[in-house]
């Protein structure tokens, strides 16, 4: 019998790990979505009320079943989003020294409180730009908003803010464990604000290309200022560590 060699049969065995990882995150957001779907109605009556006194149209016979389907299946990501971090987290441990290992817990905290802030900074956006628009219809056009349609728009626009979000501390994370340094990132500021302004462009659907966007940057761009002042501090203690470290190798 021929075997793989080791580089080989490792890199198959991390296929299959990778493989259990995702089939179980999978399986936890269709749990999580199947459980939803039976509050898919109580959640609706949360995402409508940005539109205000406007209601909401069908068109198609199914369209009443994809609406509580696609709200069921937002629930099941955002409800289940600790659960694949931290299957993502179980399928790198390996590869990670302990100090690696340290830098994980934290990252793994902030990313699901931050994705969570994002989710409702963008509800809160919702009802001031449904509002404009709408205002932006001119008479000669009536507006019939479709619930499908409607749906489909506000659950990715508040997936996208949280995903959005979670880009601080991502930094933080590549900043903790050497990958990037602070003063790379302050050389690649103007790159950055131009990455975010696109990103809020593609996020907000309103003709308005400046003063609504900016709504959505000014939050990311603080964001990424405050993830350099803490890249800077992590910065500062790992070389007051690695000098410490330093001296005690010499004592010995």
């Amino acid at each position: 019998m021929v075997h793989a060699p080791d580089d080989q049969q490792n890199f198959i065995g991390h296929l299959a790990e990778l493989h259990r990882r995702l089939i179980f995150s999978a399986a936890a957001i269709l749990v999580m979505t199947v459980l939803s779907f039976t509050f898919s109605r109580q959640l609706l009556h949360l995402l409508v009320l940005p539109m205000g006194d406007v209601r909401l149209k069908a068109f198609n016979l199914m369209d009443g079943f994809f609406v509580q389907l696609r709200i069921a299946l937002f629930a099941g990501i955002t409800l289940t989003v600790p659960i694949w971090l931290y299957q993502g987290y179980r399928f790198v441990l390996p590869a990670l020294y302990p100090r690696e290992r340290k830098a994980i817990t934290p990252f793994l905290t902030s990313a699901v409180l931050l994705f969570f802030t994002g989710i409702g900074f963008g509800y809160y956006m919702l009802k001031g730009m449904i509002h404009v628009l709408i205002w932006m219809f001119p008479p000669q056009i009536e507006f019939l908003p479709s619930a499908d349609s409607y749906i489909s728009f506000v659950v990715f626009f508040l997936l996208v803010c949280g995903f959005t979000f979670l880009f601080p501390s991502v930094l933080i994370l590549l900043v903790q464990l050497g990958l990037v340094s602070v003063d790379w990132l302050r050389k690649q500021r103007k790159i950055a604000y131009f990455i975010l302004f696109v990103i809020a462009e593609i996020i907000t659907p309103v003709a308005d290309p400046i003063v609504a966007p900016l709504t959505i940057m000014i939050p990311l761009v603080l964001l990424f200022e405050g993830s350099m002042l803490v890249g800077r501090r992590i910065e500062k203690n790992r070389l007051l560590r690695d000098a410490a470290e330093a001296t005690v190798e010499q004592a010995v």
